[in-house]
């Protein structure tokens, strides 16, 4: 056979023709002489196949990765070495060069491809979310029957802080664009609801108390039809705290610790510790605060009976003599508090 090209006979044919008049007018890669990209000029994403990424990726690896994602490779190559490089870039124009080497029905060759690759800034639909305020979650932060003390605010902005820091690693809508600072407590206003909602579980981690969530609608997606909420998350945190004295089930127990999903108290008639679920909280009722404890001084005693001065009158009164107590001595302080006008003996 012989090649219609060059006329050769005596060389290698490829479809037809001979593998030089081949080689002339094969490429080994297709790409674009001009490539445009989308970013994000505020958090350097980018837009592939209609979706932005959440990474922040620097400029010199959003244009490598557009020339990868452009280069086409004929099947005829084998062992194909390609590398990408940035000649210089002017403004937001990139000027590179493909360099790729390999081989083609047995013969090594190499190209040189030029190609510009055009960075076009916009804001993605996250940063313009943050840029307008938007939110998708308010977290009302409540104390129950009570004010919220300063110290608890304070614990509660760390706490919002912390969290969405740590969230803002996989959700960048994971801040919080106001406080409102009311008088019953504040609201967060947080960015989305998968960040709201870590806000409130570790609101309640430290605080204790109820979580109660209400979805209310806002609007509706024109291009979908569905609803679009925003999220109230209320953390509603115990009118009592750690060693208050409450009413549960009859009995009275000093609290011991407050957790995310139950509430210790020891009852101070038998000294037995009780374990409340948290869901339980509306049935506790609080008798008494820690500051109501009040000190006296033991005056006299027995196997059966504990003799101490009432504080409010000095007056004698005789309370029954229990084993905690037994190593009290005549002028030693004891602590009391009083309920329903009745002496309880604190240990």
């Amino acid at each position: 056979m012989f090649c219609p090209e060059c006329g050769s006979t005596d060389k290698e044919m490829v479809e037809d023709i001979c593998i030089d008049c081949f080689l002339k007018e094969f490429q080994m890669i297709e790409i674009p002489r001009k490539i445009e990209v989308q970013i994000c000029s505020h958090c350097n994403s980018k837009l592939e196949e209609g979706k932005w990424s959440d990474e922040f990726i620097p400029e010199d690896e959003i244009i490598y990765r557009a020339l990868e994602r452009n280069i086409k490779i004929a099947d005829e190559v084998e062992n194909e070495i390609i590398n990408l490089e940035i000649d210089q870039i002017k403004g937001t124009i990139a000027y590179c060069y493909v360099e790729v080497a390999g081989y083609v029905h047995g013969t090594e060759i190499e190209e040189t491809h030029d190609c510009e690759v055009k960075l076009l800034k916009t804001v993605c639909p996250s940063c313009s979310k943050i840029q307008s305020g938007y939110y998708e979650t308010v977290i009302q932060f409540r104390a129950d029957s009570r004010e919220i003390k300063a110290e608890e605010y304070a614990k509660a902005d760390e706490i919002v802080e912390r969290t969405l820091v740590k969230q803002s690693k996989k959700d960048k809508l994971a801040y919080c664009p106001q406080i409102a600072k009311l008088k019953e407590g504040y609201d967060y206003y947080i960015g989305s609801f998968k960040s709201g909602h870590k806000v409130a579980e570790a609101l309640k981690e430290e605080f204790g108390g109820i979580i109660k969530e209400s979805p209310r609608l806002i609007s509706e997606d024109k291009s979908t039809g569905k609803g679009l909420y925003r999220v109230w998350i209320s953390v509603r945190i115990p009118e009592f705290e750690t060693d208050d004295f409450v009413m549960f089930e009859d009995k009275i127990l000093q609290i011991h610790s407050i957790t995310k999903n139950s509430i210790v108290g020891v009852d101070i008639s038998t000294n037995k510790k009780h374990n409340i679920p948290m869901k339980n909280m509306e049935d506790i009722k609080l008798v008494k605060k820690a500051e109501d404890i009040e000190t006296t001084t033991v005056i006299s005693k027995s196997p059966s009976i504990i003799q101490i001065l009432d504080p409010s009158d000095y007056s004698a009164v005789d309370l029954e003599m229990k084993d905690e107590f037994r190593d009290y001595n005549i002028g030693d302080e004891i602590k009391l508090i009083k309920i329903n006008d009745y002496i309880y003996l604190l240990n």
